[in-house]
């Protein structure tokens, strides 16, 4: 065997993991997903809508039936349920629980 025949004439560079392309689709994807969903949870824990008392409610609610008029009609709208007013967001009517 002839040393010259083992050795590589053009050895190529060693390259960075850092610079190989091919590299960043394989870690970018997983690394993308994961800063997107701790934005989504940061958001979900700031933006998150307060739990509300039933006992307030339903003072609140005796309350409003005790008016009269258009007082009566203004307080319980204020109280409906967020589909009830989405739904009736152009026309309000209340329902009539009696």
């Amino acid at each position: 065997m002839n040393t010259a025949t083992l050795k590589n004439p053009d050895p190529k560079p060693s390259v960075s993991w850092w610079r190989v392309p091919h590299m960043w689709l394989v870690v970018g994807g997983p690394l993308l997903v994961v800063v997107a969903s701790i934005i989504t949870a940061v958001i979900a824990v700031k933006g998150a809508d307060p739990v509300l008392d039933k006992e307030d409610y339903e003072r609140n609610l005796q309350a409003a039936r005790s008016l009269q008029g258009q007082a009566r009609i203004d307080a319980l709208i204020q109280l409906q349920p967020a589909h009830q007013a989405r739904n009736h967001a152009a026309s309000p009517v209340v329902p009539t629980d009696e």
